[in-house]
Parts: structure tokens; sequence; C-alpha cells
């Protein structure tokens, strides 16, 4: 994973830029690690600052509708205050800890339609040049995987994955987004659901794990949207079947009788989305197992050829330059 930059501020003659990621995916929390390269100008620089910032592609709703932008979710300066020297070659080592809230990109080494980014900002002489991005991956932590494995043996299917711009309320998220995987219910449970929205908030000790069920109406009854929260922990993965974990968590999501209400709602993104009430219970799960890679039926959802057309486009358009509004996480 490269990305060469000509420091457009500076004109020619300025200072080049080639970060270099370690390679494989990281995992939320995880360590970052690479290299960024420095190649010399035509004449003496002093480099203040290198800084490189993590960006996410997140989808806003509004009024007017959805829209998409680039939010700066993480800044970290790996370097600095040196002289660059004419025509110098340098190298910057960096290594720093992933948002535990990251998103993760991928599953089995199947890209989710989730796009991540490294960004390098040079500061030169008062100046600051932002680099191309490039491409992060971000592997699922072991309790994220046992949980997604679950939903895949229990004939759950991957439709999609996105990040929003909010809040979920009543929850210790971090980040200005989070992610939502969308997930098609088992034949057993499609009569009762449309589909299921999951979402991970990790953190050191574990993860909060959301989710929320898009029920079919009844003979007497309209739809709604049905939301709930569980609590894991990083520590006994193992000891746990989570098979029967998570169709507990989804008979107890579908047989939910309350009324959609947007007064009490936990998602704070400019609509009610579900209610607040946390009608889960604390578990102790958390970290170890690795599962075979061919055994979930949600990897095999992320392959087929509509969808994957779209998030090669979509990464690519991300990859050429985004020039779009930015948040930031401070």
């Amino acid at each position: 994973m490269v990305f060469k930059r000509l420091l457009g501020s500076l004109g020619v003659g300025g200072p080049s830029v080639d970060t270099v990621l370690d390679p494989g995916a990281v995992a939320p929390g995880g360590v970052l690690g690479g290299q960024v390269h420095l190649q010399g100008g035509d004449a003496d620089f002093t480099v203040e600052h290198i800084t490189l910032e993590l960006v996410a592609r997140v989808e806003a709703e509004h009024e007017e509708g959805e829209s998409e932008g680039t939010v700066v979710f993480h800044r970290h300066v790996v370097g600095g205050d040196f002289r660059l020297a004419e025509h110098e070659r340098r190298s910057v080592p960096f290594s720093f800890p992933l948002p535990w809230e990251t998103p993760i990109t991928e599953l089995y080494g199947q890209g989710l339609g989730i796009v991540l980014g490294v960004r390098t900002e040079l500061g030169i002489a008062g100046a600051r040049d932002k680099g191309d991005l490039d491409p992060l991956a971000v592997r699922p932590l072991a309790v994220q995987e046992a949980v997604l494995e679950a939903f895949g043996q229990l004939g759950f299917g991957f439709k999609s994955a996105d990040l929003e711009l909010g809040r979920i309320n009543g929850t210790g998220q971090q980040l200005p987004f989070y992610q939502e995987i969308e997930i098609t219910p088992a034949p057993r449970y499609a009569h009762q659901v449309n589909e299921i929205e999951l979402t991970f908030l990790a953190g050191p000790a574990g993860l909060e794990v959301v989710l929320e069920a898009d029920k079919r109406g009844g003979p007497f009854s309209g739809g709604h949207d049905v939301l709930t929260r569980f609590t894991v922990g990083h520590h006994e993965v193992e000891g746990v079947d989570w098979n029967a974990r998570v169709e507990e968590w989804i008979g107890g999501l579908v047989d939910h009788h309350a009324s959609y209400r947007p007064q009490d709602s936990y998602l704070d993104h400019g609509h009610g989305h579900g209610h607040g009430h946390d009608h889960g219970h604390r578990s102790g799960p958390g970290v170890g197992t690795a599962v075979a890679a061919g055994a979930a039926g949600l990897a095999v959802g992320v392959v087929g050829g509509m969808v994957a057309a779209e998030v090669v486009d979509e990464v690519g358009d991300f990859f050429e330059g985004d020039d779009e509004d930015e948040g930031e996480e401070g």
C-alpha cells in the first residue's frame, strides 16, 4: 500500500512523500505500523510535522435525504521538527494503535464495502499539504468474528455494510459515526423480520453489540423497528456457545412487542430509528477462537457479483481523491 505525492503547495522541486503501511489487516485497537519515506526537493526544507490522518467515507441522513462525505476520525503525529536537505532521502517509522471503534472493512479477507484510508499531512514552511489516500484494511476482533460466524452458521446472510454519521444514545460510543452491518434473516425468522442491523462498539474491556430488527407487520398492526443492546467482554470466547448466545439474542429481539417510539430513540442522527430501552443482559464473552474461513454464510454473501462491482467502484472513486467537506474527531 503506497502513495506518492509531490507537494503542490510548494510547487515543482518540492519534497515528495511515500507512505507505506505494514502488510496485512489490523484489528480495532491493534497497532498500525509502517514507514513514511521522504525525498528532498531542490532546496533544503524544514519539516515541521508529519501527521497521519485516519479517514472514512460516511453517510449522513438529513431532511433532504442522504449524502456522503469524508470524516477524519483520528490524527497521529509521527515525526517533525527536522531539516530535510536538498535531495535527501529519509524514512520515518511509525506505529500507533487504531481507535477501538475503527470499523471493520473485511471478513475472512473479503471486503464489506467499508472505505477507510490513511492520509499523510506534511507541514513545511508554514504550509500543510495532504497527500493522497492509502487504503486501510481492518479485520474483526476475535469476539466480533465469533458473533458474525454464529450469524452465518444460523442461516443469516450478509446484505451490506455502511458507516452512519451520528451517535447511539445510551452507549459508550466515542467516534462521530458508527458501523451498521445489514443482515438478511435466517429462513425461520423471515416471516417476522425484514432485516437486522448489527453494530459493534468496541472498547478496551469488550464491546457493545447493538441489534435492530425491522419487524414485519401483522394483520392488525404495522411494521416497526425494535432495538436492543448487549455487552460482551474480551476474555472468554472459547467458553461460549456463540450459536446459542446469538440465537437467544435474536429470539428476544423478534419476540419483542414494544411499539416504535421516536421520542425514545437510541440512534441520534436526526430521525427516530428505534427505542431506547435496553432489554438485553450482560454476559461474559471475550477474545480468542479462530474460525474457519469457509464456514460462515455471511462471508459467502459478500462476493455476489453486483455487490462486489459496486464496492470496487466506490473504493476506486474514494482513493482517486476526495475534496468533500470533512468532519474531524478531536
